[in-house]
């Protein structure tokens, strides 16, 4: 049975982990090789596509963190959960849903939505 609390707290890790060699390694261990990302914004394919993503919203939003917001649900090989992006004491800035699809207990690809983003 899919843990789908677990593959959520990862993925958050995942998103905040600043270290490129652990990132890295997080990825290979919790994501699929072939994995995909996409949401309104960017996209990314693979292990060096993902990361790559990670990377830059660490650099345009250098002093914020991910957090899971509510809890995740799901069922089978599909997970959705919530999550704010802000600076740590404050309600997040900006917010979205992400949806799953594993494979093999792995992210095989995440579709995300953005539910709140600041005006330009």
């Amino acid at each position: 049975m899919t843990d789908h609390a677990t593959i959520a707290r990862r993925y958050i890790e995942l998103w905040n982990e600043r270290t490129p060699g652990r990132r890295r390694e997080m990825l290979s261990e919790s994501w699929t090789a072939d994995a995909r990302y996409i949401d309104p914004l960017m996209s990314g394919d693979g292990h060096a596509g993902v990361d790559a993503l990670i990377a830059g919203v660490q650099q345009k939003f250098p002093d914020f963190k991910f957090t899971l917001i509510g809890e995740p649900n799901g069922f089978g090989d599909h997970v959705r959960f919530s999550w704010g992006l802000g600076p740590d004491g404050v309600d997040s800035p900006i917010k979205g849903t992400d949806f799953a699809v594993l494979k093999d207990g792995r992210i095989k690809s995440i579709t995300g939505f953005l539910d709140q983003v600041p005006g330009a």
